[in-house]
């Protein structure tokens, strides 16, 4: 079955290896990989590739980043090493020459509300960093720089007017219980001769004696100032310099910080030591005053979160086709509240309002009208702080619930940041204003911007951080996100690309980077940006290894490792290893890989394009970077919805469509982007459903085979079993999920988490069930010489075999799942272990099997369904996709996979690039009209694969 371009394994070479130049794995043996031995080239760039299940991640991940994870907590404290002996070491004979482990996965593992890309990437502490140090305060009100007046900045403007007079005064600042005269026989105390009141000089000997004059200048004492010098000002004199330095010193001193300076010919200029201007006193830049995970530089309003629970505009006016007079605004449609909306329609005429209009025609002026009210009626925002008020009755707390929603905060417009943080500038832009833009943008402004020779020195390391990082960002094809997108919204090839990044970034050199399909989310044009970036990874002295189908990364390797033939228990093997070339030359029988690359298998173009009856259509979408587009979005075929990363189409579909088809449907309540209108044959639609790569299940007790529900019937099998109904024994004896049956040390998770106060938390097997989740007594009860926790061990392709002949009913309910490609997954997988593209077609095969109430009415929705499918799988799912199409549903797949892309009915196409450049309808059609477009991306790498 091996077929090698070197002896590289074989018994006596892979021993005469040295572990300097090899990674070397002798005998793995972990999940499915059959007594597998490798040689991995270090300092190179390996792929990892085979068919879903062959066992590549039990390889890169199970054995590789495992044994460098623990060789890394083995030179930890006592603390660690406690926890070493119940740590599982890989199962394998040795590995060698392994170097620390760096494993960039595609889960998307943070949830925290406050995590955004820039605080992921770090792009965002080094520009805090930045705006702290070279940072320009601007007053709102006159738009001119805020600076605290040095004593050095005084004297050298003094020392600008050359032989001219100087006073320098200091402002009289009466305590409030001492009197003029208290105050001034202080002054002469100190050594003080002389105040000044206007363009007269007191001597305060005399003031002191003469109560009349003293009486007569009370009255006007704010004006009074301490003069604390005469001289004149001499530029050469190095004598004078110091004086008038030592004399600005006493005034800031005794003016608590403002100092007076009069020049002969009665010019006056006020200085003043404190951060303020136009009356306004500034906050100085500071770490603190940008950051929104601190109490001190977080909005108030929000507390750093950028949303706030408000009204939500979009639950207020549901049906934007109504009409305030035909009832647009919800809150006011009952009898009850109808007094609020009278006025308006009364006198709506007095002030030219149009409520026969519909309310999506209203231009924004009107539609602010409706929240403020005017004189003639209340508005919206009036009538929601009497329902606050009246919160205490029931039925007006039900109602405001209704139209509650997450909202951007209106104080921050999102930002997260105080206020006053957008006043720090740098050459003409806030911190905020560069959160707020585009990651190509940004990095546009560092590479345009001409810092000073003095910002240069200030900030010269912390601009190469962040332009290293921006341009890492950038070349991993993200230029097209925000540095304040929250890293919960972002798909796993998104975050798993940011990390890649970040890594990048920290230069880090010797190290053993270990990555889980990074091409996934990247259009064909961004993964030739990818493939460089890996590269440059590798220059830096740094294997990379990659877990991976594509076949332009495949090409840009220096070795494939093939590993095969068949996935799950038919895998596991060595097939092929080499580089590209001996790859197109290598025998290829039993592996896939090389049949795909060779040409001898492939994935047909369909014969025809079904023709679509009906559509609906979006209407004026204009979500986030959407260019207010209309689509046509054809009913009962297969479409695509393709274009560079970036170019809006999760927008389109996740953000606008789904949720305005939800709410259209009356299913559900959620968030809809922003567009004018949904119309079409939307009464041909039943039911609507996102088929995404969310994990299956919200505990990591949740398993493929509860979610397609065949766990029911298989429980109900065995408390049918003759032991089983002896003693006692009810389905629910048969859950992990329930008390009853399953092992309480684990509560039926099979492992003990031990939370690790320096690293992530370690999971052990529960020594109690020994993995098993249930009780011994439990076990007992055997089918066909199986128990219940080894019928959950078995794989879909097994367990379809086990059940077939005796249950062909629970064979049947979980076939789905092999026809979908998942026969190498385990019945009882916990839904933690699978990944985005596994948990997405265990979805997929839950449609398939069950009798759907809607079936031939339901749109289908499928983000990036190809995620980590080898070709040949991607045939199986293209089969099932069909099937949906045939049983009369409609298919919505966002993809950049050209294989699927060929095979689609209708291709819309967004572009013409990512973020402000995108957002435009740039083609709607069959794929062979795309490829006859010039200058489209898409259309230049469809060309390539269908006229292969």
């Amino acid at each position: 079955m091996n077929h090698l371009n070197s002896s590289l394994v074989d018994d006596q070479g892979i021993e005469k290896l040295d572990p300097r130049t090899h990674i070397i794995i002798k005998g793995a043996r972990v999940h499915n990989l059959k007594n597998l031995d490798v040689a991995i080239p270090r300092n190179q760039l390996v792929v990892i590739t085979g068919l879903s299940g062959s066992g590549k991640s039990s390889l890169a991940f199970d054995t590789l980043f495992a044994e460098g994870q623990r060789m890394y907590v083995e030179s930890l404290n006592s603390y660690a090493r406690q926890f070493l002996g119940r740590m599982e070491k890989p199962a394998v004979d040795y590995i060698k020459g392994v170097s620390p482990a760096i494993a960039i996965e595609q889960k998307v593992n943070s949830k925290n509300p406050r995590s955004t890309v820039g605080t992921t990437t770090e792009i965002y502490d080094y520009l805090k960093l930045l705006f702290a140090r070279i940072g320009k305060t601007y007053s709102p009100i006159s738009g001119l720089e805020v600076k605290k007046d040095a004593v050095s900045d005084i004297v050298d403007w003094i020392l600008q007017h050359d032989q001219k007079k100087v006073i320098i005064l200091a402002p009289l600042l009466r305590h409030e219980d001492r009197s003029l005269k208290n105050e001034c026989q202080l002054l002469i105390q100190k050594g003080y001769t002389r105040l000044k009141l206007g363009n007269d000089i007191i001597p305060l000997e005399d003031l002191v004696e003469d109560d009349a004059q003293l009486e007569k200048i009370d009255k006007k004492s704010g004006d009074l100032a301490i003069l604390i010098d005469r001289l004149i000002a001499k530029s050469d004199d190095e004598e004078t310099q110091f004086r008038l330095g030592d004399s600005v010193q006493t005034a800031y001193f005794e003016g608590e910080g403002i100092c007076w300076v009069e020049l002969e010919g009665h010019e006056k200029r006020i200085f003043s030591d404190k951060f303020e201007l136009d009356g306004i006193y500034f906050e100085e830049p500071s770490l603190n005053l940008f950051s929104f995970n601190n109490p001190y530089g977080a909005c108030k309003n929000c507390e750093g979160y950028g949303k706030v629970l408000g009204i939500d505009p979009d639950l207020v006016f549901p049906d934007p086709e109504l009409s305030i007079y035909e009832g647009a605004i919800a809150p006011w449609r009952s009898e009850r509240m109808n007094e609020w909306l009278y006025p308006l329609i009364r006198h709506g005429v007095s002030f030219d309002f149009p409520i026969h209009r519909p309310y999506k025609d209203l231009n924004d002026k009107e539609k602010q009208l409706l929240w403020t009210g005017n004189k003639y009626f209340a508005g919206l925002n009036q009538f929601f702080e009497h329902l606050e008020k009246e919160t205490y009755k029931i039925q007006y707390r039900v109602l405001l619930s209704r139209y509650r929603g997450k909202t951007t905060c209106p104080e921050c417009l999102g930002s997260r940041l105080r206020k006053d943080a957008a006043y720090v500038k740098i050459h003409g832009h806030s911190i905020i204003d560069m959160v707020l833009w585009p990651i190509s943008k940004v990095k546009n402004f560092f590479d345009e911007v001409n810092f000073t020779e003095s910002e240069q020195q200030v900030a010269r390391r912390i601009l190469i951080e962040i332009n290293n990082r921006l341009d890492y960002m950038n070349r991993v094809g993200l230029g097209y996100l925000t540095l304040n997108r929250l890293s919960s919204t972002l798909s796993g090839g998104e975050f798993q690309r940011i990390k890649l990044a970040t890594s990048l970034g920290s230069a880090l050199v010797g190290s053993m980077y270990i990555l889980d399909e990074p091409s996934i989310g990247l259009h064909p044009r961004d993964t030739e940006r990818l493939i460089s970036v890996l590269l440059t990874l590798k220059k830096m002295g740094n294997t990379v290894i990659v877990v991976e189908h594509e076949e332009d990364i495949m090409r840009a390797a220096d070795q494939i490792i093939d590993i095969g033939p068949e996935a799950g228990r038919h895998g596991g093997q060595l097939i092929f290893q080499g580089n590209w070339q001996q790859a197109l030359l290598n025998e290829h029988t039993g592996s896939h890989t090389l049949r795909f690359l060779h040409g001898e298998d492939r994935i047909e173009i369909p014969s025809f394009r079904r023709k679509s009856l009906a559509h609906i259509e979006i209407v004026g979408a204009n979500e986030n970077n959407l260019q207010n587009i209309s689509v046509k979005i054809p009913l009962g075929v297969l479409t695509v919805v393709t274009g560079v990363s970036g170019s809006g189409k999760s927008t389109l579909i996740r953000k606008i469509l789904y949720p305005a088809l939800l709410r259209q449907l009356q299913l559900g309540t959620e968030e809809t982007g922003k567009f004018k209108e949904l119309k079409g044959s939307i009464s041909q639609i039943a039911g609507v459903e996102m088929v995404d790569q969310q994990p299956i299940g919200k505990s990591s007790r949740s398993n493929p085979v509860t979610y397609i529900k065949a766990y029911d019937a298989i429980r109900a099998l065995f408390s049918e079993l003759p032991l089983a109904k002896t003693r006692g024994y009810k389905p629910s004896h048969f859950s992990f999920n329930v008390e009853g049956g399953r092992c309480e040390t684990c509560q039926g998770e099979g492992e003990i988490t031990i939370e690790m106060q320096f690293m992530a938390d370690i999971k052990l097997v529960c020594e109690s069930c020994q993995g098993s989740r249930f009780k011994q007594e439990i076990l007992d009860v055997k089918f066909q010489e199986k128990n219940i926790a080894e019928v959950l061990d078995l794989t879909v392709e097994e367990a379809v075999e086990f059940f077939r002949t005796k249950t062909p009913k629970i064979a049947e309910k979980i076939d789905p799942l092999f026809q979908v490609g998942l026969g190498y997954i385990k019945l009882g997988q916990s839904s933690n272990s699978l990944s985005g593209g596994e948990a997405q077609r265990v979805k997929l095969a839950s449609f398939l099997g069950k009798g759907n109430p809607n079936k031939g009415k339901t749109l289908f929705i499928f983000d990036e369904p190809t995620t980590g499918l080898h070709f040949h799988d991607i045939k199986k799912l293209l089969k099932a996709l069909n099937d949906l199409v045939e049983q009369g549903d409609s298919v919505i797949i966002i993809e950049h996979n050209m294989e699927v892309i060929k095979c689609a009915d209708h291709i819309i196409d967004l572009g013409p690039d990512g973020g402000e450049a995108g957002g435009q309808i740039c083609f709607e059609g069959s794929p062979e009209e795309m490829i006859m477009l010039e200058d489209n991306p898409t259309a230049h790498y469809l060309s390539q694969k269908i006229n292969r």
